[in-house]
């Protein structure tokens, strides 16, 4: 194992290294950190604290991956980062431990995070999510599959961003970003279907059902209808699983314990662009 781990590097007696881990120069592994098959820490990585990591992971000079929760309650109690395989984690990106003890930050598997890019305390980002250079989620965001957010991007703690929604560059994210759409401003507002990445997922090869969604969307932000009565007439319909999981966001969004939603943006009856 010591052959793979770079003889300026300084790695904790403790620390439970598969055998294949590959460790640049002057990196710094904590006690309680785990770290699969495979996978590749840069040089001047930090990680730290009760820290698992999957397999054939890359994490690129620079990162610092289970340090304190920058949360002010937090009180030094052990929490977690768990993050699962075939990540991409560039330079400088920064994934903070959970506030609370036993609570844990959570990174799926297949993920994109840029360089500069930020996941604080308590965050779940799940996975094939690309997060762009210089992204901040601030505390309990969730990212759902397949989002993608843009450079520069702020989000608010405890937001949820729905899944294959596309995030554009230097949007302000205050509020629950719906499941399958196009998002961009300050204040951000949604713009229509983001029909490439639903191309690209395979979800346009049935017409019907992205007829079915696209009649989804329209009722909620083109119809007129005020939002809680189209959200209420989509949990009564027979919809598909793509309508389905749109509508479930929507509803849970709604909950007085939730952001609310992003706005629509109004166009004219005859407007096209979705």
């Amino acid at each position: 194992m010591t052959t793979l781990i770079h003889p300026t590097a300084v790695v904790h007696a403790g620390a439970q290294l598969h055998p294949t881990v590959k460790i640049g120069a002057y990196a710094v592994i904590g006690e309680q950190v785990t770290i699969g098959p495979g996978t590749e820490i840069g040089a001047h990585v930090v990680i730290d604290g009760d820290t698992t990591i999957g397999a054939q992971n890359r994490i690129f000079p620079g990162a610092c991956i289970g340090l304190e929760s920058q949360d002010l309650k937090y009180d030094g109690s052990m929490s977690q980062v768990v993050i699962g395989d075939s990540n991409l984690i560039r330079e400088y990106v920064t994934i903070n431990r959970a506030t609370d003890a036993g609570a844990a930050t959570l990174l799926g598997s297949h993920n994109l995070l840029m360089a500069y890019s930020h996941v604080a305390h308590n965050c779940v980002v799940e996975d094939h999510v690309i997060i762009a250079n210089s992204v901040a989620l601030a505390g309990h965001v969730h990212v759902e599959s397949g989002a993608r957010i843009s450079g520069l991007v702020g989000v608010h703690q405890f937001v949820h961003i729905g899944r294959l929604a596309m995030i554009g560059g230097l949007s302000r994210i205050d509020r629950d970003v719906p499941p399958f759409t196009l998002i961009n401003g300050n204040p951000a507002q949604v713009r229509g279907l983001n029909q490439v990445g639903l191309q690209r997922a395979g979800l346009t090869a049935d017409p019907q059902t992205y007829r079915e969604l696209k009649q989804a969307y329209r009722l909620v932000y083109r119809s007129g209808e005020s939002l809680r009565d189209a959200v209420e007439k989509l949990a009564h319909s027979d919809g598909n699983a793509l309508v389905s999981h749109f509508s479930q966001f929507l509803r849970a969004a709604l909950q007085p314990d939730r952001r609310g939603l992003t706005p629509g943006r109004r166009i004219s009856r005859h407007s096209d662009d979705d």
